[in-house]
């Protein structure tokens, strides 16, 4: 009888153990990790996203004055479901989240005085950095933006710069905004129609109306496609070829954007554009 009792406290501390472990707990504070990182303090994994929060990335004040209700908007909402999606099958996208605004929160919405148009950002790692044509410090100059420069060199004299970062431009009031502010990694165009467009073509609306003697650069059929946004009675448009390598020669080289955007922007009494880089 005693041999039996043993033989049942046995089998109980090792279905006790096994159960344990099945149900995977471990202690309060200890994070957890499973297949997909998503793990919570008890050991419990957590259900998958059902979409991001992008509106804590938009930081600059003047600019959630403007446009912070679309982020309540239904065609938002389901924007970030899709980006939520896009993780969940384990699709890396760019930029980071962090600078999915950096036009916004790099030029706010009073300093505004020159808008760049361009497509979707760079879909190659590291690349994207949340301003339109512009790349990270270290990062190999693309080819639209070196044609970009060569036009800078020939309009005004400045010496071809040897950064492809943007920055400094975005600080002076010139908003690099893509019409699309995310793509899939190596695949251009992928996050397109999918509430992004309806939420730039917003913020062109808003700056037209609001405000005066902004300078619209759109480079392209697809930038020139957004000017039946722009009021030109109180604004401007400056329009020519992309400067990609397969229509800059044929209008883009020669527009001088430059020196007629600050031509403007002293016709409006407004201080022009620094346009030098490092």
């Amino acid at each position: 009888m005693q041999y039996f009792r043993h033989a049942m406290t046995i089998a109980a501390a090792l279905w006790a153990l096994w159960a344990l472990s099945a149900c995977a707990v471990v202690p309060l504070g200890v994070p957890a990790i499973g297949v997909n990182g998503d793990w919570d303090a008890l050991g419990l994994q957590a259900a998958p996203e059902s979409r991001l929060d992008l509106s804590s990335y938009l930081q600059d004040e003047s600019w959630r004055q403007v446009i912070g209700q679309e982020f309540e908007k239904d065609y938002f909402l389901k924007l970030e479901s899709f980006l939520a999606q896009e993780r969940t099958a384990g699709h890396t996208y760019f930029p980071a989240n962090n600078l999915i605004f950096n036009a916004f929160n790099q030029t706010p919405f009073d300093h505004v005085k020159v808008v760049i148009l361009g497509q979707d950002p760079y879909p190659t790692p590291g690349n994207a950095m949340g301003l339109s044509f512009s790349v990270n410090d270290g990062v190999k100059v693309p080819a639209s933006l070196a044609n970009i420069y060569k036009e800078l060199n020939s309009d005004l004299g400045l010496p071809i710069p040897t950064t492809g970062n943007l920055t400094p431009w975005a600080r002076q009031g010139v908003l690099l905004l893509n019409t699309t502010l995310t793509v899939r990694a190596g695949a251009p165009g992928s996050h397109q129609k999918q509430g992004w467009e309806t939420f730039t073509d917003t913020v062109i609306r808003d700056i037209s109306a609001q405000r005066s003697g902004v300078v619209f650069l759109l480079w392209g059929k697809f930038a020139q496609s957004k000017a039946s946004l722009i009021d030109t009675s109180k604004n401007h448009i400056l329009m020519a070829n992309h400067p990609s390598p397969l229509s800059a020669s044929k209008g883009f080289f020669g527009s001088r954007p430059f020196s007629k955007t600050n031509a403007l922007l002293q016709q409006e009494g407004q201080t022009p554009i620094d346009w030098r880089l490092p």
